[in-house]
């Protein structure tokens, strides 16, 4: 029979790169020797329900590599069995077959790094009724990555789920509310294998509000058996249709508070995900975004930043003594996921140096080009937000900027808000658009 100490390390093993987290590692262990969420809970000063959760993911975590479904109650039988082929059972990927870091990453990729305490609170909340999740964080930061997880983690409940990701409406659906309304409805229905049925609620007397509300409620919310999760990715794609998003965002606020109203409101449960603060005039008492609870997506540590380097066999630069080239990588980016992982991928896939990857990171011939031409084609469409990151590149410190402009150079990530000031994110911006200020500045004076 495995002992404690062996059945952990075991785990650790299959789990590796990763690691559990105090949380994980406690829940692990008590269960092991036989004790309940409650006592966990209690024993240790955590709310059961917490425990609960945690130990579902963990079930999860474990499950996925070993190929069969671990469960609290099988955990001794399964370890016992899967002891002599753990490594062949686990599913990993091959250093030669990494995926190009654009993207999501699925659900069983063991590139998704863990930012705790954001997924174990999000699925503690998340369970709960009427729960809201607004999900923040500027574009390739892993919003939508999380949102699978947590969506994921509500599937493995046996709750219903439905994704929603505006940036594939189309723009004709923007310019009229009942249309919008519609296609939001006949998605929901379609997502749950139901027939769309929209004119048997739709009443053009009651508006559209009242009859996307009716849908929602009578057709879809009373025939459910378990909670339906609702997730509304690129929110911010909303911002730029402001007739639209002030009538679209407070019914969402008005479905989460129907909650303590109607208790079949209860079984909705929200996810919002969007990339700036919103920007269009909303009453406090109508904005979804001051209710519900608030997941802001921080930079990877440079821990996380090391454990993602371990799975790309960078040996050369996780045992530098004072981790210079990391520390050097993080100086030029920051923590940025995106910008992260590509430096990873191209330093494991090309065998270059990190010396040669920081040099020419900012130039036509660097790893980063394609990401910083991007940008460079998004400033040149809108010469607004170039000639406003113009004057936070030339700023010795921090400025301020319109709200609007600070919101929208903030979700595409090239500046960070820091109260009412911004300031540029991270090295590589500045010094690549350094190089594009007299062409961004005579633009300016020629529009002038």
């Amino acid at each position: 029979m495995l002992s404690e100490e062996e059945a952990f390390t075991l785990v650790e093993t299959i789990l590796k790169p990763n690691c559990l987290n105090d949380v994980q590692a406690l829940v692990f262990r008590q269960c092991w020797l036989g004790k309940t969420y409650q006592m966990i809970g209690d024993e240790n000063g955590y709310d059961p329900d917490y425990i609960r959760v945690v130990g579902s993911r963990l079930w999860q975590l474990l499950s996925d590599p070993l190929g069969i479904k671990i469960t609290k109650n099988n955990l001794h039988t399964a370890l016992r069995q899967s002891l002599d082929k753990t490594s062949s059972s686990r599913a990993v990927i091959p250093l030669n077959q990494l995926p190009f870091p654009d993207g999501i990453v699925p659900l069983n990729s063991p590139l998704y790094i863990e930012r705790p305490p954001i997924e174990h609170r999000a699925y503690a909340e998340i369970i709960k009724p009427a729960a809201l999740l607004r999900i923040k964080a500027p574009s390739k930061m892993g919003k939508t990555s999380l949102m699978l997880r947590i969506l994921a983690f509500t599937q493995e409940n046996n709750y219903h789920t439905v994704r929603l990701n505006l940036q594939q409406a189309d723009n004709t659906l923007f310019t009229h509310l009942d249309r919008f309304l519609r296609w939001i409805c006949a998605n929901i229905a379609r997502q749950l294998n139901k027939d769309p049925r929209l004119d048997d609620y739709w009443d053009e007397e009651l508006g559209s509000k009242v009859s996307c509300t009716a849908y929602l409620q009578g057709y879809i919310l009373e025939s459910l058996d378990k909670p339906l999760v609702l997730a509304i990715d690129e929110v911010n794609h909303l911002f730029e249709y402001g007739q639209i998003a002030q009538e679209f965002l407070p019914l969402l606020r008005f479905w989460h508070e129907e909650g303590n109203n109607i208790d079949i409101w209860q079984n909705l449960r929200l996810i919002i995900v969007h990339s700036t603060e919103i920007y269009i005039p909303l009453k406090f008492q109508q904005s979804p975004f001051n209710v519900g609870i608030p997941i802001q997506i921080p930079e990877f540590t440079l821990e996380q930043v090391q454990t993602l380097a371990a799975f790309h066999s960078l040996s050369n630069i996780i045992d530098n003594p004072e981790k210079k080239p990391l520390n050097n990588l993080m100086s030029m980016v920051g923590g940025h996921p995106y910008l992260i992982r590509l430096a990873l991928y191209h330093l494991y896939q090309d065998g270059i140096t990190m010396e040669q990857l920081l040099e020419e990171a900012a130039t036509p011939t660097g790893i980063y080009h394609h990401h910083l031409q991007n940008h460079l084609i998004t400033l040149q469409k809108h010469p607004d937000l170039a000639s406003a990151f113009v004057t936070v590149i030339k700023a010795k410190k921090p400025i301020q900027l319109s709200t609007i402009i600070a919101y929208k150079l903030a979700s595409m990530g090239l500046v960070k808000l820091q109260g009412n000031n911004v300031f540029p994110s991270c090295q590589l911006y500045c010094l690549y658009f350094s190089s594009f200020l007299g062409y961004f500045e005579s633009d300016k004076s020629r529009d002038s």
